[in-house]
């Protein structure tokens, strides 16, 4: 089994060797995905047809992970190599990730990826050896560029007995728009569905557990993220969503409910957003900016 303790410099360089690889990528917004993911998150939307907005961070349902089972970790991830650098750390996280719309995605249209690995990164944190990968999307459609997105990807070393534990934050209190999420099993095994997403994480209790160290299941980012979004939406339906950042601070587990919150800035444009789990620490943190 290979050393995942240290990250050599010149396995840094090695991995920096991926910066501007790039792949492109081909899709269509079938109407199918969106009623299924509005379903899991309990809303009762109108049937999708071809010309329907697709709301936003719902393209994350499209231009899926193609990977053999063969090709595949015990993690459930494809294996190392490939469009992504080979990057030696067994966990690999969501980190975070800011978003701009230009134009509206509709359903039914074709729609295309292009995405460019834009920096690769180490760090020596406290638990062990960091890695972050930035990746840069860009989805055109038939009228070009609707969405430019940077998505941050962390890998670290498996959990130890010692490791040392991350300072909790306390989340902002009195919140004007909040709303309680119950993170049960069949939530996360959606979503996974939806996204095509074979992480054993989200879904194989005893793996998560015994092998990756962690107490429960673990929400995926992307769908905290999305239900930050949800929150503005169900707030502000007519609001068009311009700008979106969010960043990953804490990890949400399945054995709680945990709360999603928002806050408005005076002049109605910006709302500050941020995910909490049931001790009141903050998990997520967001920002976004609507016209």
């Amino acid at each position: 089994m290979q050393d995942d303790s240290s990250i050599t410099p010149e396995a840094v360089a090695r991995l920096r060797a991926w910066e501007g690889r790039s792949e492109t990528l081909h899709d269509e917004l079938t109407a199918a995905p969106v009623r299924a993911l509005s379903a899991t998150l309990d809303r009762d939307d109108p049937e999708p047809a071809a010309g329907t907005a697709l709301p936003p961070l719902w393209h994350w349902l499209y231009f899926l992970p193609r990977h053999l089972q063969s090709e595949l970790g015990a993690d459930g991830h494809a294996k190392l190599g490939g469009f992504l650098p080979p990057v030696p750390l067994p966990r690999r996280m969501w980190a975070g990730g800011r978003l701009q719309w230009h134009a509206p995605l509709r359903v039914g249209e074709p729609v295309r990826r292009m995405s460019r690995i834009a920096g690769v990164t180490h760090k020596a944190g406290r638990s062990g050896d960091l890695v972050f990968v930035l990746v840069r999307h860009e989805v055109h459609n038939a009228n070009g560029l609707a969405v430019i997105e940077e998505h941050d990807i962390v890998y670290r070393a498996a959990a130890r007995p010692g490791d040392p534990v991350v300072p909790a934050q306390a989340a902002p209190a009195d919140a004007p728009w909040s709303r309680e999420i119950v993170p049960d099993p069949v939530l996360l095994f959606r979503y996974s569905a939806l996204t095509f997403n074979g992480h054993r994480i989200h879904y194989d209790r005893s793996y998560v557990t015994e092998v990756e160290g962690y107490p429960g299941l673990v929400v995926h980012g992307p769908l905290i993220a999305t239900l930050l979004v949800d929150l503005v939406r169900r707030q502000r339906p007519e609001a068009t969503l311009r700008s979106f950042s969010f960043k990953a601070v804490r990890p949400t587990y399945d054995l709680h409910p945990f709360g999603v919150n928002g806050r408005p800035s005076g002049d109605g444009r910006g709302v500050t957003l941020w995910a909490q789990d049931h001790e009141g620490w903050l998990t997520m943190q967001a920002e976004a900016q609507l016209d």
